[in-house]
């Protein structure tokens, strides 16, 4: 007997949601809010409908967050997929409507396949307390500092009238970016967890404390990836080879993964490069094979992910000789 799924939609202020029945139906439920009330409604239509299903639905930035801590807490299995994954699935059934009630049921046909190979998936949890408390402040660092930048791009031009008052703006913002880079340093160093998974961290040439929270805050324990393969893979540095026929294309990064996550770690690969021994070394080889600087890079940030991977899941500081290995 074919097994059974729930796709679910999420946007910011409602979620669709549908079941296959048979071949080409569904039964669906359209715009539930996005609060708690939708969630009870959702429970009803659940435990009226798919009542053992595992649910699915999309990672959509924050918006999805609540509904899967809800569906979580209620003993439900919940799976949040890549929407790069979801998008190449509709593709390949060459689905051309676009609809959030079409979407559900796309979710939930991608659920249904993806219940057929089930040692690929895995099922989603919520972070802990102390991590998403970290993810926050990370998050707000990281929207002030843009703030900062705006700012001083328009101190660049500004006219007498107006820098008197960007340069206020500029002084309040370095202001609060020093409170929050303290507050997340206070936060790491009060958690024996996050402290002790910053110092494994750290103690990779290239990784400092700007860098460490953040994959602290992305990554967690590195628990939720079987490999590193798989942080690879989340991070879009995984290659991608385009190849048909006679034509070899070249390899390029997939970029299906957290944007955010490969733009931390561009620094500190190019910090790696000159400083850790391993990356140095490895970096010099693929300039001596006649690689470009960007593949290089490229290279490089994949198997900085690699090292950090292997240090928080092994619980040992960096090891040059290991790393090697």
């Amino acid at each position: 007997m074919m097994q059974t799924a729930v796709g679910v939609d999420v946007a910011k202020a409602s979620f669709d949601v549908a079941t296959p029945l048979k071949p080409g139906k569904f039964r669906t439920r359209a715009k539930l809010p996005n609060v708690a009330a939708g969630f009870v409604a959702f429970d009803q239509w659940l435990q009226a409908h798919a009542p053992g299903a595992p649910v699915f639905m999309e990672a959509t930035g924050i918006y999805h967050e609540a509904l899967a801590e809800h569906l979580f807490e209620q003993g439900r299995t919940v799976y949040v997929l890549n929407p790069a994954q979801v998008k190449a699935f509709g593709e390949s059934q060459l689905s051309r409507t676009k609809t959030d009630r079409t979407d559900a049921k796309l979710i939930a046909r991608f659920g249904v396949a993806l219940l057929a190979t089930p040692e690929r998936l895995r099922p989603w949890q919520p972070l802990s307390p102390e991590q998403r408390t970290l993810r926050e402040l990370v998050r707000r660092l990281d929207d002030l500092k843009s703030m900062r930048q705006m700012e001083l791009n328009r101190l660049d031009v500004a006219r007498e009238p107006v820098r008197d008052s960007i340069e206020r703006m500029v002084k309040e913002l370095g202001e609060q970016i020093h409170e929050l880079e303290q507050a997340i340093a206070d936060h790491i160093d009060q958690d024996p967890d996050l402290r002790g998974r910053r110092d494994l961290l750290e103690s990779i040439p290239g990784i400092g404390p700007v860098t460490s929270a953040w994959l602290l805050a992305q990554l967690g324990d590195g628990g939720r990836f079987n490999d590193a393969r798989q942080i690879v893979a989340f991070a879009g540095l995984n290659p991608r080879l385009h190849e048909s026929g006679r034509y070899r294309g070249q390899a390029r990064i997939s970029r299906v993964g957290d944007h955010t996550l490969r733009a931390k770690l561009y620094l500190p690969a190019m910090t790696a490069r000159r400083t850790n021994p391993v990356l140095k070394a490895f970096a010099q080889r693929l300039s001596d094979r006649g690689k470009p600087f960007k593949v290089v890079m490229c290279a490089v940030m994949r198997k900085l992910l690699h090292i950090a991977w292997g240090v928080l899941k092994n619980g040992r500081p960096f090891d040059p000789a290991h790393a090697v290995a």
